[in-house]
């Protein structure tokens, strides 16, 4: 059921990005505190950053799914889902680091985040 809202997450955040580059703003997005930060999309790679963490989110659940239903017969079967979880708590890290990456502006000051 996760998969589903995930997967109908990613249509919607694609078919207004879309919307949005292409067509004209969505005003109330752009009016909206919560919707601002989900919807507005300013340029391509916005929109693929959005996706790609939706996606990210979609290949997590999968993974949980398929270790619910692993039998761990040996214990190296769970030393390797260990270390899978260890590689999505890294993937997450990586996502959220680079959304939050230092950048410099026009006069040289350096800014984290979005501010």
């Amino acid at each position: 059921m996760v998969d589903g809202y995930l997967l109908a997450t990613v249509l919607l955040i694609f078919a207004l990005g879309l919307y949005e580059l292409f067509i004209s703003r969505i005003d109330e997005a752009e009016r909206s505190e919560t919707a601002s930060r989900v919807l507005v999309i300013r340029n391509l790679d916005d929109l693929k950053a959005r996706l790609g963490k939706v996606v990210l989110m979609i290949l997590i659940v999968t993974f949980f799914e398929h270790g619910v239903k692993m039998r761990f017969e040996h214990m190296l079967d769970l030393l390797y889902f260990a270390g899978g979880i260890a590689l999505i708590g890294l993937a997450l890290f990586l996502s959220h680091a680079a959304e939050h990456k230092v950048r410099a502006t026009g006069d040289g000051r350096r800014v984290t985040g979005d501010g």
